[in-house]
């Protein structure tokens, strides 16, 4: 899935508020060996690595666009791999922390992955962990309610990608049937103003958006396009407009 560093980055602001609030719940640890899942340009990786000054961080990333910026922020404490939250999962390598800001939302069964990340902690480790609430958003909504339409739903040929997100209960009974300590649980609102509708389809064509843009072409695409700009207009009835958006922080210690 091709991702667009510039597009992602016009929202680096509003993006980076809740991966200041997720690394608050982490405590520094001597040596700490740590890595980022899904660390995109890996500047947020490069700030943990400054914040925690005797941690080791690894960050990886599935885009090579993306971490193609990463390259001039690489130093004795950070380095970066093109790799996979699954490829993780399935090695035998441990952390001391295992972080991940706005990615695990594209990794499926979290029933599943979430154990077997968790597994991959030393004790005492830490999981930090922030995704939206895809299921509660607006502009998601609006989105899945499209692509189930005529034509869209043909022109997709009927695919669609649900959200793996759990519920808070569910990611707090995980955590704690796989024994973590100073657990939280929290969601939060990070609120966007837009000016112009033109800004909400930005913030979500850098993300969500992509999948299901890079399986239309041409007329199909610009309909799609049009006909969901003209739907976020629809529901967002007066400018300026504030887009209430969910997230979920994630954290605990292994015991």
């Amino acid at each position: 899935m091709p991702w667009d560093p510039e597009i992602y980055n016009k929202f680096k602001d509003i993006r980076y508020q809740p991966f200041f609030d997720l690394a608050d719940f982490i405590q520094p640890a001597e040596k700490m060996k740590a890595i980022d899942l899904g660390c995109g340009t890996g500047e947020q990786t490069a700030i943990l690595t400054e914040k925690f000054e005797q941690a080791f961080f690894l960050g990886v990333d599935t885009s090579a666009e993306m971490l193609r910026q990463s390259n001039a922020l690489e130093s004795d404490r950070l380095h970066f791999r093109q790799s996979s939250t699954e490829e993780v999962n399935r090695s035998t390598e441990k952390w001391d922390l295992i972080f991940s800001n706005a990615a695990l939302q594209w990794s499926d069964d979290h029933q599943q992955l979430f154990p077997g990340l968790i597994q991959k902690l030393h004790t005492g480790g830490q999981f930090a962990v922030q995704m939206p609430v895809q299921k509660e958003n607006l502009l998601n909504k609006i989105l899945f309610e499209l692509i189930q339409e005529s034509p869209f739903e043909d022109f997709l040929k009927g695919w669609k990608r649900a959200s793996p997100v759990l519920s808070m209960d569910e990611y707090a009974q995980i955590f704690f049937d796989q024994g973590l300590e100073d657990i939280q649980v929290v969601q939060k609102v990070y609120p966007i103003i837009a000016s112009d509708y033109q800004t909400l389809y930005n913030f979500i064509s850098g993300s969500s958006l992509i999948p299901y843009l890079e399986r239309l072409e041409g007329e199909q695409k610009e309909f799609f396009i049009r006909t969901y700009q003209e739907r976020i207009a629809k529901h967002f009835p007066k400018l300026p407009a504030i887009y209430p958006f969910k997230r979920l922080l994630l954290y605990g210690k292994k015991a």
